[in-house]
């Protein structure tokens, strides 16, 4: 479940949640932003196993990285939204920080 909400962040920069689903993933996300820093090919191995799109992996490496080149860390940041009407968990929205 993990996986598939690093790889929506990833592919739509932005995705809402359970606060404590964000909470998880941010650390996940932001382990995988930085192997696209990286740039090498054990590095695209390696999110490629986090990350189950190619495409994804791709844009991670291509347009993700280099926007983040000179940032030391924090690549993603948790919004609070309330909340969810049905049963009152709640919600967060994680995006990715321009």
């Amino acid at each position: 479940m993990y996986r598939n909400l690093v790889t929506d962040l990833l592919r739509k920069e932005r995705l809402v949640t359970t606060e404590a689903k964000a909470k998880a993933v941010r650390g996940l996300a932001e382990k995988v932003i930085t192997l696209g820093k990286r740039g090498d090919p054990q590095a695209r191995r390696q999110a490629s196993t986090v990350v189950n799109d190619e495409e994804v992996v791709g844009k991670l490496f291509d347009e993700l990285a280099p926007r983040y080149a000179t940032r030391r860390g924090g690549y993603t940041r948790i919004i609070k939204l309330g909340a969810r009407p049905g049963d009152g968990a709640p919600m967060a929205q994680l995006e990715l920080v321009k």
